[in-house]
């Protein structure tokens, strides 16, 4: 007989077997020699009240074995000899577009301007050592995209748009834990997920795909309204249908689409901070309890999300035991953004603390946006698209102005920034590439400063003890999501009114996140398939 029971249990009963089972058995009036075995399906962690507990949907087994069930792996076909499908870039949308395009009996020819996941770290920290980041190969750009060196959180709230189990699956085929099948917060770690990446890509080129390093897509080929092909820097081309899996950071494709008068059109996106604390201190608050999480807890979590003037503020990529990269894809600007190894094991927590601007903000910054434009000698742009952009790039600019030292970012005390005071010196960091005392409340554009301000008063409403000079702010977070869409027909997924080309994931703004980038690409795959 097998029974599937919702349990309750104290964390020391969930982290052992034998107290598991004899807690079931207690419960469910189940004598002990007829439990033959107990599964896992799913838990998570309830840390609403004093008391912390593990949630757990269990499978136990009742005077029997349970037979060995395997995840049937999905088979790949060789697709050498069959029609091409391009694949502009190699983030999450892309892989998983090219994996499902094999599937569907179609060729993927993936091609990306970075580099391959291994050269590509060596490059990050040479960015770091050298404070000069390469303009094809950094956090932003490579085999991996921009969630290869950036943690590896797969949690998701888009499943209404597709089978977020079997995108776990299939990083769970290609070398992910098992744990990502179950865990209510899974998460694979910036230190496993290269690895996953890598096997992925040696299936493509094992079916018969194809995977161009260091190739970059400067043209579109365009005939009356049909993408056809592709033309790169290096002179290659391709012909056949393309999927746009460039990234939120690829902001030459942007201008690429603009320059050819193809459609693209503004959207909402949120910029802030990251925000790093103590990790003791935040287990200490996410679980009530001054020992913190104990010998049986994780690294603690959080998620806020508040309004403040209309807008939400809100935490964003959370990172328990994480540390701080710097995240732009050029020099002359400042991006950070956060990643948490497997064992979530340093000192710090960190996550992005940011807030909401919509198109209609856009006269709010208008004074931003103006110095920057004249700065850099840009022509004025009246497409609202254009101006979220560049509002975007203008506050980067601006937080590498308050220093001016390669990659080391503005930083103040968080009780300093929510009460307009100096910070007259820094808790130590987990970002490397190191910090300088900075007034943010005297810089950063009113808009989002009194409403970040806000946003922590009012998370520590929530949460006393939040707000804390132990805690840090380091500027600046930008890239939560793209501030263009590239709009698509709803139901075949190509370029509004152009057939042959599938905008797809974060940077066609259709996703937020690995998980559904992956989704992306696969639906995109599908229709490019089709033709």
């Amino acid at each position: 007989m097998i029974k599937e029971f919702n349990l309750r249990v104290e964390p020391q009963i969930a982290a052992n077997e034998a107290s598991l089972k004899h807690f079931i058995c207690l419960e469910k009036g189940l004598k002990g020699q007829s439990v033959k075995a107990i599964q896992v399906i799913k838990r998570s962690i309830d840390a609403r009240q004093r008391k912390v507990f593990f949630q757990m949907q269990v499978r136990v087994f009742i005077n029997e074995l349970p037979q060995e069930q395997k995840i049937e792996p999905i088979h790949y076909q060789d697709v050498s000899q069959k029609a091409p499908v391009i694949v502009v870039g190699a983030g999450p949308a892309g892989l998983f577009a090219a994996l499902r395009l094999i599937e569907l009996g179609r060729k993927p020819i993936v091609v990306e301007r970075g580099k391959n996941v291994s050269d590509r770290k060596r490059d990050l920290a040479s960015a770091v050592r050298m404070h000069h980041i390469h303009p094809e190969s950094n956090y932003c750009f490579g085999e991996g995209g921009a969630g290869a060196y950036s943690d590896g959180k797969l949690y998701t709230r888009s499943k209404k748009r597709g089978n977020v189990q079997r995108i776990l699956q299939i990083f769970h085929q290609f070398g992910a834990s098992e744990n990502i099948l179950r865990d209510a917060h899974p998460h694979i770690g910036t230190d496993k997920l290269p690895r996953i990446i890598a096997n992925m890509r040696e299936q493509i080129i094992a079916s018969g795909g194809e995977v161009h390093f260091e190739t970059k897509m400067n043209e579109l080929i365009v005939k009356e309204n049909r993408i056809v092909g592709i033309v790169c820097e290096n002179g290659k081309s391709w012909q056949g249908p393309v999927i746009l899996a460039t990234g939120h950071s690829a902001r030459d494709v942007y201008e690429l689409l603009h320059r050819k008068q193809l459609p693209l059109q503004a959207k909402g996106f949120a910029m802030g901070v990251r925000l790093e604390h103590p990790q003791a201190l935040i287990d200490q608050l996410m679980y009530h309890s001054p020992k913190g999480r104990g010998e049986y807890l994780p690294a603690a979590e959080y998620s806020f999300v508040k309004q403040a003037d209309g807008r939400g503020v809100y935490s964003f990529c959370m990172c328990p035991g994480g540390f701080i990269v710097p995240a732009g894809e050029k020099d002359g600007i400042i991006v950070v953004n956060g990643m948490s190894p497997s064992n979530r094991g340093s000192k710090w927590s960190n996550s992005g603390m940011v807030v909401e601007i919509l198109p209609e903000d856009l006269p709010a910054f208008q004074t931003l946006r103006s110095q920057y434009e004249k700065e850099q000698a840009l022509p004025k742009v009246s497409e609202d698209y254009l101006q979220m952009l560049r509002l975007q790039q203008a506050y980067e600019r601006l937080c590498y102005q308050q220093v001016q030292q390669g990659l080391i970012a503005p930083a103040q005390r968080l009780d300093d920034f929510v009460n307009n005071r100096h910070s007259k010196s820094l808790p130590s960091t987990s970002y490397v590439a190191g910090i300088q005392s900075s007034d943010l409340h005297n810089w950063m554009p009113e808009f989002i400063r009194k409403r970040l301000q806000s946003g922590f008063r009012q998370f520590n409403e929530n949460v006393k003890g939040f707000l804390t000079n132990e805690a840090q702010l380091i500027a600046a977070e930008t890239r939560t999501s793209s501030p263009i869409r590239i709009p698509r027909d709803r139901e075949k997924l190509h370029l509004l009114g152009y057939e042959g080309l599938f905008p797809c994931g974060e940077g066609a703004g259709y996703a937020g996140g690995i998980v559904s980038s992956a989704i992306d690409g696969e639906l995109c795959a599908e229709q490019a398939a089709l033709i």
